[in-house]
């Protein structure tokens, strides 16, 4: 079969001269145009940990597909650091720019007729992108991640992204010196790296690694390591056995693939953002992911993994101890995962695992089924009269199961943070934050400022906080996202007001507001929708295009999307 099905439109065609002239003008030889062309994405930039090293990691991987007798191309897409943007109007990028990213990669890389993509991403939205173009494209394709930051240390405390975040809460408090402040910041990121806790970034690169998508170890090997270095270098060889068997992604991305993810990051404590971020993927591979797949995994998977934000430890520590291949052959010998599913190594998830050893007594990190840290999943979804097609909490079992308490209502996130500092939220309230909703953001920016400073305020485990917005994977408490229908769309978290008794219930799965439904008509009545934040740019169009929080944040819903392969929704459990 020939490798270079795709690219040979423009090589081997005699009547594309041009097409010929000019990647022979761009350094190719006439040798190279019969060779399949390979695209290498990187999501690298300066002035980000997460991504500044990355393009330096898409050099190794060029290296290693053109020693092999393949053509290496690569190109760059954008990132948003969330780190950097969070808790300020920057954060409306963020999770557009996952649609930005796919979009760019499935542009080049259809356009231009790569036979092959390998994509080296770094950031939250950087791996669900790529993911999303893949699975849009079809043809053989692997994800790289950059790899987890090493931890900062200042004064013997270990320090993380976080940590920043919550210094802020502690400092308006009056609990951290000025100068101890700023040593938290100046010692917290120390070198290149995606940020060090079960967040966002590591949660989405340990799920591409359970989903099929990336080489054994790829999530859990540091950024600066030779182990990553070296599976840059060997990425070509997976590379063009991928074309040789024509292994494409929706061979690998199957319902029993996302379910393996879903096993993963619930034992893990992994991000609320994997909700979103995993439906879309799915919606790009033909495959209908919902709400109700995430809890009945939840119902079924406890938390085994004692890791940041509401445990100890970070992704470095568990790569000494064999990285998340030795968590998934502890969830294998289980029988939690399926091994029989392909992945891009052309083996199976058992064959990549045979060697592995599993997690034993000798360590604290990942607790055994018998003793686990949270009997059942995180990740629960709530309905209620507040959330009518649901909303997401993650819960680690620190923070209870039920919270009742009267609402404090706050616009936007600057009204919250302004209201922190003017200290208006006391114990007891249920801290209601709208209008940041996917349209209303527009952009659904995560709520990390307010969580973190409440958290340093030490309010923590005395307030609940409920959103049309996001949390980072770095946010714990007692916290609920992704409310829909958002406060802009008219969902009755725009009806709330300061006082409302509301009812949140993890045992019931519910979210709840104590106002009758006469009253909420009345409210309504009187209620209008308010004039968009933006009026051009690319803010615009997501907010015009995307979908709510429960269908993933897509821009492309169409039911007639979905692959024909896939006829039934069915409940993953």
């Amino acid at each position: 079969m020939a490798l270079n099905k795709y690219s040979s439109i423009y090589t081997q065609d005699d009547s594309l001269p041009a097409s010929q002239a000019m990647l022979i003008g761009s350094g190719l030889s006439e040798e190279d145009l019969r060779k399949p062309f390979v695209g290498i994405c990187s999501t690298g930039f300066d002035g980000n940990t997460c991504n500044m090293h990355l393009n330096g990691l898409a050099d190794d991987v060029k290296q290693g597909v053109n020693q092999l007798g393949m053509v290496g191309l690569r190109f760059n897409t954008i990132g948003v650091s969330d780190g950097i943007t969070n808790g300020t109007p920057g954060m409306r990028y963020s999770l557009v720019s996952r649609e930005v990213i796919a979009d760019s990669i499935e542009t080049i890389t259809g356009a231009h007729n790569y036979d092959a993509l390998a994509c080296v991403v770094g950031c939250d939205k950087n791996m669900p992108g790529s993911l999303m173009a893949m699975a849009r494209l079809n043809r053989p394709s692997l994800m790289v991640y950059g790899g987890t930051i090493k931890g900062g240390d200042f004064k013997g405390q270990k320090l993380n992204i976080v940590s920043c975040f919550e210094a802020y809460g502690q400092k308006l408090n009056g609990k951290i010196s000025d100068e101890d402040y700023r040593g938290i910041i100046r010692n917290a990121c120390p070198g290149p790296g995606a940020c060090g806790g079960m967040y966002t970034a590591n949660t989405m690169a340990s799920a591409a690694e359970a989903l099929g998508m990336s080489i054994p170890f790829s999530s859990s090997s540091p950024a600066i390591s030779d182990d990553k270095k070296q599976e840059c270098l060997t990425t070509g060889q997976y590379l063009l056995n991928l074309l040789a068997k024509d292994i494409k992604p929706r061979d690998i991305l199957t319902r029993e693939a996302f379910e393996n993810a879903l096993v993963l990051i619930t034992v893990l404590g992994g991000s609320t953002n994997a909700v979103i971020h995993l439906i879309a993927i799915a919606h790009a591979a033909g495959i209908k992911l919902t709400l109700e797949d995430f809890q009945a995994v939840s119902n079924r998977v406890p938390v085994l993994a004692d890791l940041k934000p509401s445990g100890k430890y970070l992704m470095e520590d568990l790569s000494a101890l064999g990285g998340v291949p030795a968590v998934m052959r502890t969830l294998l010998d289980e029988k939690l995962i399926n091994g029989d599913l392909l992945t891009v190594t052309g083996q199976t998830v058992a064959e990549n695992l045979a060697d592995v050893k599993p997690l034993g007594e000798e360590q604290d990190l990942l607790r055994p089924l018998s003793n686990p840290i949270k009997v059942d999943g995180h990740i629960q979804t709530l309905y209620g009269n507040l959330a009518t097609k649901g909303a997401v909490a993650k819960i680690s079992g620190k923070e209870g199961l039920k919270f009742e308490g009267p609402a404090i209502v706050f616009n936007s996130e600057e009204e919250l943070n302004l209201g922190i500092v003017q200290n208006k939220i006391k114990p007891g309230n249920v801290v209601v934050i709208r209008y940041v909703g996917p349209k209303g953001g527009p952009g659904m920016p995560e709520m990390l400022k307010p969580t973190s400073a409440i958290m340093g305020a030490g309010l923590g485990d005395k307030v609940a906080l409920i959103t049309d917005g996001r949390f980072s994977g770095g946010t714990h408490g007692f916290v609920i996202g992704h409310v829909c229908p958002e406060a802009s769309e008219g969902g009755n978290i725009a009806l709330v007001e300061d006082g409302d008794l509301i009812t949140l219930d993890v045992t019931t799965n519910s979210i709840h507001m104590h106002v009758d439904d006469a009253l909420l008509e009345l409210r309504r009545d009187k209620w209008r929708k308010p004039k968009p934040n933006v009026s051009q740019g690319v803010l615009l169009k997501y907010a015009r295009t995307v979908s709510d929080a429960s269908n993933g944040c897509i821009t492309d819903l169409d039911e007639s999307y979905v692959n024909e392969r896939e006829t039934s929704s069915g409940v993953i459990g």
